[in-house]
Parts: structure tokens; sequence; C-alpha cells
């Protein structure tokens, strides 16, 4: 099954209201102030078996808080799953996990290890609380809305391409291994955003989701999506380079939707809008064109 389809099934069965019909990266518990969201990284899927320990300790942190910053809340505690088999790579581990974890302004409250059989590629979780705020939800944009994002995009799609060999700027590859959740502007976000997410699968099938969640379509200005100046001038500035840009992923900056007339009070770029219909629409300046034929990364 893929991804969405594995979804669909479990809407199926008996959801906590907080779960927000699994249409959103957190939950929200009615009960308590709390935000929950928990992301498993696997070897040779979401890192390359010969990155350093260190790097994959503070992904896996920074993941799991990108969706914590997606709605606005403060991080408040993480529970780590790990699997126990190298030393070397277990202390190199920790010593990420200490770096992530101040960074962050977070701590770590408990968890579980295994022991890991020799081969077999690592999986590693964090679920991680975020004390309540407003969390605007990830289907709450509006028609009319407008579409921003914080950031830049595509920095961490090439950055993969240089960890596994190509040639390019360290910045670029440290973009990729060590991104950073938008955890301040999250929370300021929260109190005035309709919708907001976190970009994790690419810039494109998340729009296409927020859309959808909110029942109405999306249009996007590939000409207006940021790029770095890193990202211009390693994979160029053309059609071809944002599309590509807008579907790799990894990027963590936060998608969100906001009244036409408003402008947001943090660094971000308006992108697009929401419509009345479905589906995802781009444009190009004022020249309509083709959706890719992967929007971004999906189970």
């Amino acid at each position: 099954m893929t991804e969405s389809e594995f979804l669909v099934a479990l809407r199926a069965l008996p959801l906590h209201p907080g779960a927000r019909g699994l249409r959103d990266d957190a939950a929200r518990l009615t009960h308590a102030p709390l935000v929950v969201t928990t992301d498993t990284l696997v070897e040779g899927v979401h890192f390359l078996p010969g990155d350093a320990p260190a790097d994959v300790a503070w992904k896996l942190v920074a993941t799991n808080l990108s969706d914590i910053a997606g709605k606005g809340a403060r991080p408040d505690g993480i529970l780590l799953n790990y699997p126990l088999r190298d030393a070397d790579w277990d202390r190199g581990f920790l010593a990420g996990l200490g770096e992530v974890l101040a960074a962050c302004g977070t701590a770590l409250l408990g968890g579980d290890t295994v022991t890991l059989p020799p081969g077999a590629p690592r999986i590693l979780t964090v679920t991680a609380f975020g004390c309540d705020t407003p969390a605007p939800p990830r289907g709450g944009a509006g028609e009319n809305d407008a579409l921003w994002v914080t950031g830049t995009i595509g920095d961490a799609g090439a950055g993969l391409a240089i960890a596994r060999g190509e040639p390019g700027p360290a910045a670029l590859a440290a973009r990729y291994r060590r991104p950073m959740p938008r955890l301040a502007e999250g929370r300021v976000l929260s109190r005035i955003a309709h919708a907001m997410m976190d970009v994790s699968d690419g810039l494109l099938i998340d729009a296409a989701r927020m859309a959808a969640a909110s029942g109405l379509a999306a249009e996007i200005d590939i000409a207006a999506i940021p790029l770095s100046d890193a990202c211009r001038a390693h994979a160029g500035d053309d059609r071809a380079a944002r599309l590509a840009a807008a579907s790799a992923g990894d990027d963590y900056e936060l998608l969100f939707a906001m009244p036409a007339n408003t402008v947001p009070p943090v660094a971000a770029t308006r992108i697009g809008r929401f419509l009345r219909g479905t589906g995802l629409r781009l444009v190009d300046g004022p020249e309509a064109i083709d959706l890719p034929a992967r929007l971004g990364f999906e189970h």
C-alpha cells in the first residue's frame, strides 16, 4: 500500500477527536494542553548509511520538532526509541542528540532501547510533545487565502545529491543533514494563520495536501518560490530547477495560509493562493504549466 492508501484505511478505525481525522502532522489532545507528533527515520530511506551518527540524531529530533513548529507549539520534551548495536555509533549519536536538544530548547523525557540484529538497517523513532497553542490545522485555509512559505526551498534536495557524492558546497549538504525547525516563527504565526504545516516531503505535495484538507484548490507560482543563492549557483534557476527544488523535500520550512490582504510578521514569501475547486495548479508567471510527474516524496 502507499502511504495515502494506508491512511485512508486507518481513517475507518475508531479515531481520537484530537487526531483531526489523520489529516494533520500532529494530534491535539483535548484534555491536556499538548500537541503530540511522532516520526521515524529509516537507514537507507531517510538518511544515508554513511551519514555521521551525530547528524542522524540532529535530523531525527529536528524533523519531529518541525511538526511541533507547524502547530505553533513550544517543544516540551521528546521520547526516543533507539536500537543499540555499535558503541562508537551510539556515542556519536548521543553527542548529536545533546546538541540538537540544546539548540532547540527541549529535553529528553525517556523512551525505549532495543537490540539491533547484525546487518539490519537502523530504525529510530522520536515522539515529541509541545505545549498547546491555537494549533492551526492543516485544513483551515479559506477561499482566496494567500499561500506563504518561510525561508528557502530546495537547499536540502541539492544537499542530498552532494551528500551522495556530487560536487557542491558544504552549506547545502548541511541543510540536508542538520535542518533547523522554525519554532519561533511557528509560535508567532499560530495566532494568525488559518492553516499551517511544515514542508517535509516537498513543497508541491505538501501544498496539495493542505489544499485537499481544506476542500480547495491551490495555485503556486513557481517563479515566486524562494531559492537561496547557493542553490541557484549549484542547481540553476530555470523552470526545471525550480520544479526539482519544489518537489525534493526535507526543507522543514513552514507553509501557511493567511487572508490575501495580510502580511505575516515573520520573514516569508507569498507563493500562491487557494481557490474554489480541487487539486494543485502551477503557473510560471502568467503561464499555466503542467504538474511534474512527481510532486514530492511518498512512502
